[in-house]
């Protein structure tokens, strides 16, 4: 699954954003860049990602509002059959007229971030004063003018012990997903400390909680590890699948270069966006090309090139690690998911001599 086209498509619109947050990937700054793709050019990616087959664009940055022409990209791709969601900063660019504008464009899905369940933290995560409101303020708007919302969540030692508060307070706003981010050490991110095993597992048990309740669908980035929880808690199949939010969900995970890729401000192709490894330009080859047959992205595919215990999980076909973050943090890409704590059975059965731990792995990948 996920050979031939990538469930999603992440173009990266520009790097220009007046926010300063503190795990930005794109280590954004004020202006934008004169080596952008232009106007033309996005058309013709966008056209592309449409003949490839893949459903969804996520127009994201830096800040996609910096770009004028942002409401008649989003017309194009709407018009052409594509799902396209964006991104915005939470900044004074993003006007109710815009999101009016974007609505009657065909927008599916407007997301923005929420770090915080208050405004010192979340402000003082993205660097700006007055982002909090403004992002609650926006998510306002979007909803009265008829545009369905998205939450993004990035986890950090900083907000970690906030998540069941921003939950309540999304709830109340009547978004439809909730995305929950876990730190890829790059760009500003470096700067930042990743969540130990152990806290992370404790992060997803969190989740998969407030999950199993919650008025909206949750997920997870950089961290397919979710999946695995979620099977663990006995949720329903159709759950750990995937289910229909109103924007289309992937059929199974998706992970770095396996149901997605990445085209940067100036047409670099990635994996993702937190695994800066370029394996072509769009200015240059065919997306499709690259996606289909790049040495990279056909292995990233392979789960039976995952080392370490990745590589003997019995959820690594639907989990696989966050190879953005194993090639962050150990320089190989394919390598054990440095935030997972999970010991799995294929490890246990060669220390321990427990020969059902290798009939459970078999029957835990056909699940």
């Amino acid at each position: 699954m996920f050979d031939d086209a990538p469930f999603i498509v992440f173009w990266e619109t520009t790097q220009a954003c007046d926010l300063v947050c503190k795990h930005c990937r794109a280590d954004a700054r004020p202006a934008r860049d004169a080596g952008e793709l232009t106007f033309a050019e996005g058309v013709r990616l966008l056209d592309e990602v449409r003949a490839m087959g893949c459903p969804l664009v996520v127009l994201t940055g830096g800040d996609p509002a910096k770009r004028p022409d942002l409401v008649d990209l989003v017309r194009h791709g709407s018009a052409i059959g594509l799902r396209v969601a964006l991104t915005p900063s939470a900044t004074p660019l993003v006007t109710k007229d815009l999101l009016a504008r974007l609505a009657d464009a065909g927008l599916a899905r407007l997301a923005v971030s929420l770090d915080g369940a208050s405004a010192e933290t979340h402000d003082g995560f993205r660097g700006v004063a007055g982002s909090f409101a403004r992002t609650l303020d926006i998510l306002r708007e979007a909803h009265a003018v008829g545009l369905t919302t998205q939450v993004n969540t990035s986890v950090t030692d900083l907000n970690v012990g906030e998540l069941e508060e921003i939950a309540a307070q999304i709830a109340a706003l009547r978004i439809n997903l909730w995305g929950v981010f876990f730190l890829v050490p790059t760009g500003r991110g470096e700067a930042l400390a990743v969540l130990e095993p152990d806290a992370a597992e404790a992060v997803l048990e969190r989740l998969a909680v407030i999950a199993s309740t919650a008025p909206f669908d949750v997920k997870t980035t950089a961290a397919p590890h979710f999946r695995r929880v979620l099977l663990q808690h006995q949720v329903k199949r159709r759950e750990i699948l995937g289910i229909d939010d109103g924007i289309g969900r992937a059929p199974r995970g998706v992970n770095d270069g396996q149901g997605i890729v990445f085209v940067s401000h100036r047409g670099e192709i990635y994996p993702s966006g937190f695994l800066p490894f370029p394996c072509g330009s769009v200015r240059e080859e065919s997306l499709a090309d690259v996606y289909r047959r790049h040495p990279t992205f056909v292995a990233l595919r392979d789960p039976d090139r995952l080392a370490g215990k990745c590589g003997l999980c019995e959820f690594r076909r639907i989990c696989g690690g966050s190879r953005a973050r194993a090639f962050a943090m150990t320089g190989d890409m394919f390598g054990a998911e440095p935030a997972c704590a999970y010991e799995p059975g294929g490890t246990r059965a060669r220390v321990h001599g427990d020969g059902a731990g290798a009939a459970r792995a078999d029957g835990a990948e056909g699940a």
